[in-house]
């Protein structure tokens, strides 16, 4: 119990000095994009509009369970003037965006962003048009598995989610995928923001040796076990 209260208030911190730091890359005027919700990723809008700075954020839906909708709702909440758009609709917009702020679920040791399905989609717009994208994340979210090689596991979720029982009945036999999550590969993005500071995605391995050491999956093993007792 202890060590839970401890986690989430250090995430609490963690998400606010975030905050802190990415919002000296907002500038007066940007156009930003962000895509699902990410506690992270608000913070650095939130802290930014709260210093004076004005700006405009496009929010995509994020479907199927229309996150978006979530984030649009809390920037809204503090002024901060919202376009909510369709998913598909992010490369149409690109043209008028100075920058896109994402959260994550996971950075790999090689710097790639494990993200909602979609972020690589926008990363990839983005990248097409030379708008620099910033991924905010917490350095707890960092992958030390991929520093061996091991591959971030992909949840696919129930398939209600995109298509009713009933609508799936009428269709016919066809089937249905709902991956949570997408990878987008480092050279799509510009900067990761974390606590400790912002990193080019190069950096990421740095991070995870700075917290567990040049670790062989025996080692690794070994520290998940303990935590794992410890918790």
């Amino acid at each position: 119990m202890d060590a839970a209260e401890q986690f989430i208030e250090n995430t609490r911190t963690d998400v606010k000095r975030i905050g802190e730091i990415g919002a000296r890359r907002i500038s007066d005027g940007d156009v930003l994009v962000t895509h699902c919700n990410s506690s992270a990723a608000i913070s650095v809008m939130k802290t930014a509009w709260e210093n004076g700075k004005r700006f405009e954020v496009f929010v995509t839906e994020t479907r199927p369970r229309f996150q978006g909708h979530i984030t649009a709702a809390e920037l809204k909440r503090v002024g901060i003037p919202v376009t909510l758009i369709l998913d598909d609709a992010v490369r149409y917009f690109m043209q008028e965006v100075d920058k896109v702020i994402v959260g994550a679920d996971a950075i790999t040791a090689n710097g790639a962003l494990v993200n909602k399905i979609g972020t690589s989609m926008v990363a990839l717009a983005a990248h097409e048009t030379k708008v620099k994208v910033y991924a905010a994340a917490e350095t707890y979210k960092f992958s030390p598995e991929t520093m061996i090689g091991e591959l971030v596991k992909i949840e696919e979720r129930d398939s209600n989610e995109i298509i009713s029982q009933n609508e799936l009945e009428r269709i016919g036999s066809i089937k249905v995928r709902n991956p949570s999550c997408d990878v987008t590969p480092p050279e799509f993005l510009d900067l990761i923001i974390t606590e400790w500071g912002i990193i080019p995605p190069v950096g990421a391995i740095l991070i995870l040796e700075d917290v567990f050491g040049v670790v062989t999956p025996e080692e690794l093993h070994e520290y998940q076990t303990y935590e794992i007792e410890e918790e």
